[in-house]
């Protein structure tokens, strides 16, 4: 009989099961970037530690502040946010959303990502022109944040 150890253990998501779940929204929504940010378990400190389509690696140093970007904002109130079109906001906005700013996007949709019940991560999915994100886009982005869900609240620990 072949040990598979606990299966605990089995179901715990790896690194690479979140990113396949960020690359498979990615390729559904025909976007250009996708990624998760995180609020660090002590402090309020938000980090974006999963990323698809990006251009570069800025988005691992970007920290931002509880309220602050749209990760911080989202995860602040609990809500969705969009911006359709960064390019036509205040030059000042631009600077307000660090991630945007580094991964050249126009338009992104974030939604909340919910661990043990309370707002501490965030998906977005982003695009380097101007988009409006249709209700269908929103209900799919909300199908990839449950699959989330799921897998963060069964390992407390990513």
């Amino acid at each position: 009989m072949e040990y598979r150890g606990n299966d605990a253990e089995m179901d715990q998501p790896t690194f690479s099961d979140i990113l396949d779940v960020c690359h498979e929204m990615r390729a559904e929504l025909n976007c250009d970037f996708a990624a998760i940010a995180i609020q660090d378990e002590v402090g309020t400190d938000i980090k974006w530690p999963y990323a698809s389509g990006n251009r570069n690696e800025k988005y691992k140093r970007i920290t931002v502040r509880y309220g602050k970007g749209i990760a911080g904002k989202v995860i602040s109130t609990g809500r969705p946010m969009m911006i359709s079109d960064l390019s036509n906001d205040k030059s000042s906005m631009v600077l307000e959303h660090p991630i945007m700013l580094a991964e050249q996007l126009l338009s992104a949709y974030s939604v909340p990502l919910l661990i043990n019940g309370t707002a501490k991560g965030a998906l977005l999915a982003g695009n380097r022109s101007s988009h409006l994100f249709t209700e269908n886009e929103q209900n799919s982005i909300s199908k990839y944040v449950n699959k989330l869900e799921v897998m963060f609240n069964s390992n407390h620990s990513l």
